[in-house]
């Protein structure tokens, strides 16, 4: 037996017996942290109109209000790990390379919020639960380390499916309890906001240019998508802008973000009404 294959044997021997007990995030990262290392790493359980649940952050504690505070606030919406949950209904191991659009050093969800959390590379599974909730386990390297390898990478790929075994086992079952000890934590649908930022004030291609940028879009990606010249997506944008009182996508971000957080009886439509 290999010592690779010896070590996983063994972590694996002693996360099994705890499997429900609140042990285990811990006991899963130390396992998959003895194959590939990692700086940090967050578990995100999404519910469907829920705040995200967070099952294990390790982030130093300076830095994990201001990083997941924000994020579960509703910065999560525009995660390109959470889109591709959602939109597209992927599973599987993943690195936020292969999930973010074009030019997304350049979005305001990167510059505002991304940049602070000095992820230099990140890779993460994405499991669909019973019950349309999904797990999100994101492993970062930070600035100061080096990329995961070809090696590495096809090794957490090779742990796949024993992950999501354990995590279906671990948090499959919770959609209820999850939902009943919610209560009115956050009764909101956010994605239907999201879905209908900015609506009420701007025409139905407006809205789509608004929403693209927001999910990371570049001017070129927006304009491949919706058939139309980069200048077109241009003037819709300043056009938006003008409607929505904003002069950069940094206060189009910070509108969306604490348009979201300011809201608390939240019955659908554009959730900037009653707040501009």
């Amino acid at each position: 037996m290999s010592s690779q294959l010896r070590i996983f044997s063994r972590q694996l021997a002693a996360i099994l017996p705890e499997l429900g007990s609140d042990r285990l995030p811990s006991l899963l990262l130390s396992m998959i942290k003895s194959l590939v290392p990692f700086s940090n790493a967050v578990i995100l359980h999404y519910i469907k109109g829920e705040v995200p649940r967070v099952h294990y952050n390790d982030i130093p504690p300076r830095e994990r209000e201001s990083q997941i505070g924000a994020f579960v606030t509703g910065a999560f919406l525009l995660d390109p790990f959470y889109r591709a949950a959602v939109d597209n209904k992927k599973s599987g191991l993943f690195r936020l390379s292969d999930l973010a659009p074009e030019g997304f050093e350049k979005t305001e969800y990167y510059r505002s919020y991304f940049k602070y959390t000095q992820i230099k590379d990140e890779a993460g599974y994405i499991f669909h639960l019973p019950g349309d909730q999904f797990l999100n386990i994101s492993l970062s390297r930070l600035a100061f380390s080096k990329r995961f390898d070809r090696t590495q990478m096809a090794i957490l790929a090779d742990i796949t499916e024993v992950m999501e075994s354990i995590c279906i086992a671990q948090w499959g079952g919770e959609v209820k309890k999850l939902q009943a000890e919610s209560g009115n934590q956050l009764p909101v649908q956010l994605d239907n906001a999201l879905k209908h930022f900015g609506t009420a004030y701007l025409t139905e291609r407006e809205s789509q240019v608004v929403h693209l940028f927001l999910h990371g879009h570049s001017t070129k990606s927006i304009a491949e998508r919706l058939g139309i010249s980069p200048e077109t997506v241009k003037l819709h944008r300043k056009n938006s802008y003008a409607k929505l009182d904003v002069s950069s996508q940094a206060e189009l971000f910070y509108l969306f973000i604490d348009s979201l957080a300011s809201l608390s009886n939240y019955s659908g439509g554009d959730p900037l009404v009653g707040y501009l």
